[in-house]
């Protein structure tokens, strides 16, 4: 069964899942919940606690959920799956990088650190600086790419092309590679390779791992900019050799 859960800050809905979920308990509990959301005019921001006990979903629930994730997700903001089962935590996983909207796996004892995730969205976590001596935009990243993020480092870069024909360079900047939260970042982030490639210069990648080296090379070589690879320690010289053919034009 479907339980929902009053105990929850405003703006978000909560639910359990207790034993074997029946079409039943999406018709009384989650039909209303997504319909209550359009009406408002909110996106949906969903807490949802896997107990233990957890059977599954019946085959006439299966379907109802297919149904119900397709008129979800068009007004999803954010999930937070709190959980100690494996198979829900990989299969949650697996999904959220189909899902438009923000996908999380919390432990079961981490229901307080969900709501205020859930608070958060949609939350910044990519953070850039311009440097215009250099002409260089530095973008550092701490967890996977969203939709968000992209346009927060497109915005950065825009801003620099609405006075000048061509960025010089651009650095991005993690300990390791970040990756996408989902196919929706990863396809904002080709607009936004598509759209731009042509008026930056330089690319440095300031990321420790050898497949960001295999990667910079290959753009490298598909690519307008010039991509280079530096560790994640060597930011300096990362925004030292994006900025050089601008220090060079300056001094010609």
């Amino acid at each position: 069964m479907i339980e929902t859960d009053t105990d929850v800050p405003a703006g978000i809905d909560a639910v359990r899942a207790v034993g074997t979920l029946s079409r039943h308990d999406y018709d009384a509990v989650v039909v209303p919940m997504i319909d209550a959301a359009v009406r408002e005019g909110r996106r949906l921001r969903l807490l949802c606690v896997v107990d233990e006990d957890f059977r599954g979903l019946t085959p006439d629930a299966a379907w109802a959920d297919v149904k119900l994730g397709l008129t979800a997700m068009r007004n999803l903001e954010g999930c937070a799956v709190v959980s100690d089962l494996d198979w829900v935590r990989r299969s949650t996983s697996v999904a959220s990088f189909f899902l438009p909207g923000h996908v999380r796996v919390f432990d079961a004892d981490e229901r307080a650190e969900a709501l205020r995730w859930l608070e958060s969205l949609p939350g910044r976590l990519v953070t850039t600086r311009v440097d215009p001596a250099a002409g260089v935009v530095v973008a550092d990243v701490g967890e996977p790419l969203r939709r968000e993020d992209v346009d927060v480092i497109a915005a950065a870069v825009d801003s620099w092309l609405a006075d000048h024909t061509e960025l010089p360079g651009l650095v991005l900047h993690a300990a390791a590679f970040p990756g996408w939260e989902n196919v929706g970042a990863l396809v904002q982030h080709l607009r936004f390779v598509g759209g731009h490639q042509r008026r930056i210069g330089r690319v440095a990648l300031a990321v420790d791992g050898q497949p960001v080296g295999i990667a910079a090379r290959v753009a490298g070589t598909l690519l307008h900019p010039e991509v280079r690879q530096f560790a994640a320690n060597e930011l300096d010289a990362a925004i030292g050799w994006a900025g050089a053919a601008s220090r060079q034009a300056h001094t010609a």
